[in-house]
């Protein structure tokens, strides 16, 4: 089922039309649709049906208050990479034993904040970390329920900035010095290492990636159960893809079937750490044509929505579908365009050398598949407001993250003293 799709030669998000909500929210706006996201995730719920297993939701795809509490709601747990996560979960009710902490560079302070709020598991990257984390969890009283993230050297096929299972990436330890790490983990009075975490990158299309990493780690497992230690979870992190433009990605119930086979017999409890997965179709950016501007060279079609909206396409050479929110007669001639915003940036578009059906100023065009990093990395830039965000349900919407004013973006800078104002 699309929950976006033209209704009355209108585009609609579920039940209610994006021009509506142009019209009292302004543009450039991110939509987000509730029953979309709640399909994501009832997928996700379905295929893990009598497997002994969790899914907790990757915030980094997307940290909006709302979309964290729908999922929540539902069963979810969090999977974070900062305090600042841990606490938006929190915040949308998110229990602290249903958040897993990811990251590759965690604190002292951090981990003690994590620490203290009673997060559920904290997956360790380095035997640095392990040191830290330690030493942390001694002066707090306490043991940490720790995974060790091992780095399997599996080549995702994806894009080489969304890559994290390689040696040559930062992320998790090497998986041929897990056992050196397990060991130190073991020896330190202040841990308890409870599994093996793994997540070897982001928007992949083919399963192939996951069995080849699944098996090396299943691998480790057995290796450190045989050195002594008690593995009981095994966390398979996120990453699958999702439609940007032709991409066939698989069912989660492929997927899953691929990870049954793969882990039975193991006896360990499974985790799941979807994002893009969840929300990425499930939202959309909206903006306004400004002005057309032919050239010599092509045709360029400058919007109000721009690369400190909505940086994919600048940052990964991404590519987003973008139709007109107003439907085009299916005879409708095209013109090649660029689609870019208003940003003092040779490198600010949404879309190069598209056909599009031609417009003009004051129509809406809707970037689909939006819905994961997009808001989440947007920016200030050019002193340009952030974007709201609304979120549609049924024939309703409400704004979940406001668009700030400029007035709001300087009162938030000081001055220092000395460029203070001289007093009469």
């Amino acid at each position: 089922m699309s929950f976006f799709a033209y209704k009355g030669g209108e585009m609609h998000a579920e039940g209610v039309a994006l021009a509506v909500i142009a019209a009292q929210v302004g543009t450039p706006f991110y939509c987000y649709s509730a029953g979309a996201l709640r399909a994501g995730w009832q997928e996700f719920a379905d295929a893990i049906k009598g497997m002994k297993a969790s899914v907790a939701y990757a915030m980094k795809a997307n940290s909006n208050l709302a979309v964290i509490r729908l999922f929540g709601e539902m069963g979810a747990g969090a999977d974070i990479v900062s305090v600042g996560e841990m606490k938006r979960a929190l915040a949308a009710g998110i229990p602290a034993q249903r958040i897993i902490y990811s990251g590759v560079g965690k604190k002292p302070s951090e981990l003690m904040a994590a620490l203290e709020a009673g997060v559920g598991q904290i997956n360790v990257e380095s035997s640095a970390e392990l040191e830290t984390l330690n030493a942390v969890a001694g002066q707090l009283g306490l043991k940490a329920d720790i995974t060790i993230r091992v780095n399997p050297d599996v080549d995702a096929k994806t894009h080489a900035k969304i890559t994290t299972g390689r040696k040559e990436n930062k992320f998790g330890i090497d998986i041929d010095l897990a056992r050196e790490a397990f060991a130190l983990a073991g020896r330190l009075p202040n841990l308890n290492v409870v599994g093996v975490a793994m997540h070897i990158g982001s928007q992949l299309t083919s399963l192939t990636p996951y069995r080849d990493a699944i098996v090396r780690v299943r691998e480790l497992i057995g290796q450190l159960r045989e050195d002594g230690h008690s593995i009981e979870r095994f966390d398979i992190g996120g990453g699958l893809g999702i439609v940007y433009a032709d991409e066939k990605p698989p069912s989660i119930a492929e997927f899953m079937a691929v990870v049954a086979r793969e882990t039975e017999g193991l006896g360990c409890e499974l985790s799941f750490e979807p994002g893009r997965r969840l929300v990425g179709e499930a939202g959309v950016l909206v903006g306004e044509v400004i002005l057309v501007k032919p050239g010599s060279a092509k045709t360029f079609v400058i919007v109000d929505a721009a690369m400190n909206d909505l940086i994919r396409p600048t940052l990964y050479e991404a590519w987003h579908d973008i139709l007109p929110v107003r439907q085009p007669r299916p005879d409708a001639a095209t013109i090649r365009c660029d689609i870019v915003g208003p940003i003092c940036e040779s490198g600010d578009f949404l879309a190069q050398n598209r056909d599009l059906p031609p417009l003009v100023a004051g129509d809406l065009v809707m970037v689909r598949s939006a819905g994961a990093y997009g808001a989440v990395m947007a920016s200030s830039y050019n002193s340009r407001p952030l974007a709201p965000e609304v979120m549609v349900d049924g024939t309703r919407f409400a704004v979940t993250r406001p668009r700030p004013t400029v007035e709001d973006m300087i009162s938030a800078e000081r001055l220092p003293p000395w460029m203070e104002p001289k007093k009469a």
